[in-house]
């Protein structure tokens, strides 16, 4: 099937490991009323089709569920929306959300508040598509002093990756994110490097992939020391934006005391 599409909707459904992903986890949990929130193209509404009784593909932008509408009009059990997820008055109980609003950390998407909103519409004991993210961290040196993406970018790593966050969907999400925690590292470091990990369900599990979620370089204070543990205070909002990230180192340890 040809899909009518963005630029930056086609250069998605190009990212095969991401919509292979999508597909198994759709085709295991997807079942019943199914709601797709943020439905864009409409690819993973047409996954959930087969599997639903009805699915309601919402999409916020007026010229993307035209085309989404334009996908999926041979699919009768299939119903485009145009609306915002946030204030949209869900007419059924949902056997299955779907919600792929994904960005390393939740920082610069609206996933956490869709989700937090569409919790409540959700019926017990159904299923969340992803399930949830785990994020990690690493120390990294980096020649920037801005926040950036690690898309074509250089860097190099300076400490194993940590697990700082785990979060799951099907709970409500605190938005407002800070944490202390310690990370190792060796020799100069002067970066973070954020990588987010999608729980696609319980089971499935996909690392960044082409248009999934690439790691994040966050800038903190330059350390030039060997076998060390930085003590950093991570802080931002998810949902709110690149410019709500803080990272601050509090302390320096050795490693070996």
């Amino acid at each position: 099937m040809k899909f009518l599409v963005t630029t930056y909707h086609h250069d998605l459904l190009k990212d095969y490991e991401r919509l292979s992903g999508f597909y198994e986890a759709i085709r295991e949990h997807a079942h019943g009323i199914v709601y797709d929130i943020g439905a864009g193209s409409g690819i993973l509404s047409y996954f959930a089709a087969p599997y639903s009784k009805t699915v309601f593909a919402i999409e916020k932008d007026e010229k993307i569920a035209s085309y989404a509408a334009s996908n999926l009009a041979n699919l009768p059990n299939v119903k485009v929306v145009h609306a915002d997820a946030l204030s949209y008055n869900f007419p059924l109980q949902a056997d299955t959300i779907i919600c792929e609003m994904l960005d390393t950390a939740l920082i610069d998407e609206e996933q956490a508040p869709i989700i937090n909103k569409c919790l409540k519409h959700l019926k017990e004991g159904g299923q969340m598509i992803p399930y949830g993210v785990i994020n990690g961290v690493e120390a990294i040196e980096m020649d920037s002093e801005t926040i950036r993406y690690d898309e074509n970018y250089e860097y190099k790593t300076k400490g194993r990756l940590i697990i700082y966050d785990n979060i799951r969907f099907k709970e409500k999400i605190n938005e407002k994110f800070k944490k202390t925690f310690k990370i190792p590292a060796n020799g100069k470091a002067n970066g973070l490097k954020i990588t987010t990990f999608t729980l696609l369900t319980e089971n499935i599990i996909a690392g960044p992939t082409q248009m999934m979620n690439p790691p994040l370089l966050i800038p903190i204070e330059e350390i030039k020391e060997e076998n060390y543990m930085i003590k950093v205070t991570l802080s931002y909002k998810m949902g709110g934006g690149l410019n709500t990230i803080k990272a601050k180192i509090k302390d320096i340890e050795d490693q070996n005391t």
